[in-house]
């Protein structure tokens, strides 16, 4: 656990300390974008910011390299090298499309391709734990389809949700966490070595997510851009892959003998990791509705527009904070009641605590449909929204006093001094300031 934290630590530090000069070469660079119709935010702001999540993975992958017990990860498992080239080239692309704006297919292209990369190296699904029959066989073409359709849905989820400050990379970071906790789980509780990669990828893609955070968090001093949210969709679509279809359910040995019984123990988390990932279902149920929004109208599925989960937040009502951390809060129910329960199936106390905290999550989300109004023995507690307001009482007609308007341009008259006559200035001030 000590390596795994320092891998973080350092992950966050080379991303944090490297995240300002980023900012400076993208302004120098020309990489702020006029604002779209669909943005939230007011001033340009640089993108690019996807170079120092990139150099953060790498720093991660040197130092777990150089580490006494990360380094078997390197020796017995390609699956680190996979990562970093497919990362490599989905990089890539994300700092062109932030330059220069890229067309979407291009860049559909360019994570199928990057997806291909790390399936060549041995990073891909072998087998699916289903239901009532056991571990499935994949052939070599299923696993490729199948890898390459969980990365583009991953990282296209992960992109479609980064539209306001510090949405993608706090949801992602509570995703990892969640992840890595059930990956650290299955890698120590169970002496499985197969989980180790996907342990140490968790740990890193937390250490990019909060070294970039503080810059990010609203109101933001740089964007991730594509180059960033293409890059951490990946990441986590590596770690998924390799621990649900690289592990046998039966090496967990939960019931000795029995492969089916393992496999109805994994299921709670095995299969919702694979399509679409609980630990992702926020952002992935925004993918789902847009691509079904934008089809019924008639348009693109890649067509941009103000319906995501976070503009639909701030027209309810919602401030640009809060939205922020409403989508925190089910992130964070999702990936942790999935951990939760993956853990203990049986308990009636996981499931009602999931209920629980999914009603108050409710009530926070509606919460600007009506306004409170506390009692009168309970103002001074409350906010100011939420008092009661005292109309004035009106005992007799208050006579108007007419007075004459001031013509725009007259000597010795502006900002207040313009909204009416010095009733309280003195007759003999009047005759000093005529001279």
């Amino acid at each position: 656990m000590r390596e795994y934290l320092l891998t973080l630590c350092i992950t966050a530090a080379v991303t944090y300390l490297l995240t300002g000069p980023v900012r400076k070469f993208a302004i120098v660079a020309g990489a702020m974008p006029e604002i779209r119709a669909r943005d939230v935010h007011r001033e340009p702001t640089p993108r690019l910011g996807g170079i120092a999540m990139f150099f953060g993975l790498c720093a991660g992958l040197l130092v777990a390299d150089h580490l006494t017990n990360l380094n078997e990860v390197f020796a017995k498992s390609n699956e680190p090298r996979a990562l970093l080239s497919g990362a490599a080239l989905i990089w890539l692309i994300g700092v062109l499309d932030d330059k220069f704006e890229i067309d979407a297919l291009i860049k559909l292209g360019g994570q199928m391709i990057a997806a291909g990369v790390m399936v060549m190296q041995g990073l891909t699904i072998l087998w699916l734990p289903v239901p009532g029959v056991g571990s499935v066989a994949l052939t070599q073409w299923q696993g490729t389809l199948l890898t390459v359709a969980l990365v583009v849905i991953t990282i296209n989820a992960v992109n479609f949700v980064d539209g306001l400050d510090g949405l993608a990379s706090g949801m992602v970071c509570i995703a990892a966490g969640a992840f890595f906790l059930y990956a650290y789980r299955i890698w120590y509780s169970y002496g499985i070595e197969a989980a180790a990669p996907a342990t140490l990828f968790s740990a890193i893609l937390m250490g990019m997510c909060l070294g970039f955070l503080p810059h990010n968090m609203h109101p933001a001093r740089i964007f991730m851009g594509d180059s960033g949210s293409m890059l951490i969709g990946l990441v986590l679509a590596a770690g998924a892959i390799s621990i649900t279809g690289q592990i046998d359910p039966d090496a967990l040995k939960l019931f000795a003998g029995s492969e089916k019984a393992a496999v109805h123990q994994t299921v709670p988390v095995y299969i919702p990791l694979l399509l679409p990932l609980t630990i992702i279902a926020v952002p992935a149920a925004d993918l789902i509705s847009a691509i079904v929004r934008r089809t019924w109208r008639g348009q693109s599925p890649f067509a941009a527009d103000r319906g995501h989960l976070h503009h639909r937040l701030l027209e309810i009502g919602h401030s640009h904070s809060r939205a922020v951390w409403i989508m925190y809060f089910w992130s964070a129910l999702i990936a942790f009641g999935s951990l939760a329960y993956s853990v203990n199936s049986a308990s009636m106390w996981i499931v009602l605590g999931v209920v629980f905290l999914s009603a108050i999550g409710l009530v926070l989300l509606l919460l600007p449909r009506f306004t409170p109004r506390a009692p009168m023995w309970a103002q001074a507690f409350v906010p100011p929204r939420y008092r009661r307001r005292r109309r004035p009482v009106v005992t007799e007609p208050v006579e108007v006093e007419q007075r004459t308007p001031v013509a725009v341009g007259v000597a010795g008259v502006n900002g207040a001094t313009a909204l009416g006559a010095r009733s309280r200035v003195p007759e003999r001030r009047k005759a000093e300031s005529s001279r």
